[in-house]
């Protein structure tokens, strides 16, 4: 749909020399999509709403990896101008590096560097999450909140297609840290309840069939 919609319009707006894509505002929508699913949905099967989005947390991680190469087919959300240099010092194979060639200068690929994060974060949390005893219920979802605001939050300082708030810090930048800290502040109250939320692993056993289905 995204992708449709780009092709017939692939602007939503323009702000100064900033450009709004439709595919941009469809990923925000189709999150908030899926979070109001999955909320409908485990209030019907009588599931903890915080273990679905424990098991659907790393796999947006993962479509959002994939997705970034998106960007790099259409030569965007890239970072500032760079050497020839400086991109094969990065061992990257020919094909990515003159992709990065856009009017003749070559730029940052912060599209790879945000893909790798997120496919990294992925392999992480998805290897931790069913440790006994390691994280409790809406750990993992937590988890991707912090794994994936601090990677946008250095990776957007790259990008020279960002919404700014006055001249000294980018939207996306300031959306981070409010999610990072947010985030951080939410896994230490939940801590702090008695008795104490159940563990991902043993939600995992105890509801094996409706993960099954959600999964």
């Amino acid at each position: 749909m995204g992708f449709v919609l780009g092709v017939l319009n692939p602007h939503v707006v323009e702000i100064g020399s900033v450009v709004i894509h439709w595919y941009g505002v469809i990923i925000a929508a189709g999150i908030l999509a899926a979070l109001q699913l999955s909320t409908k949905e485990a209030k019907k099967k009588g599931t903890s709403l915080a273990l679905v989005l424990d098991i659907l947390a790393p796999n947006v991680l993962l479509a959002q990896s994939i997705g970034r190469w998106g960007n790099f087919m259409n030569q965007e959300a890239h970072g500032g101008p760079v050497t020839r240099q400086f991109l094969e010092n990065l061992y990257l194979p020919e094909f990515i590096i003159e992709q990065m060639n856009i009017n003749g200068t070559y730029y940052h690929p912060t599209f790879l560097y945000e893909s790798l994060w997120s496919l990294l974060g992925f392999v992480l949390i998805v290897t931790i999450r069913n440790r006994k005893q390691l994280l409790r219920q809406g750990e993992v979802a937590l988890s991707y909140v912090l794994w994936y605001s601090v990677g946008r939050f250095f990776i957007e300082g790259m990008r020279t297609d960002s919404l700014w708030i006055g001249e000294w810090i980018r939207v996306s930048q300031a959306l981070s840290l409010a999610l990072f800290i947010g985030a951080i502040v939410v896994w230490f109250i939940r801590r702090q309840d008695y008795p104490p939320i159940s563990y991902y692993s043993d939600g995992n056993k105890g509801q094996k069939k409706t993960i099954k289905m959600v999964n």
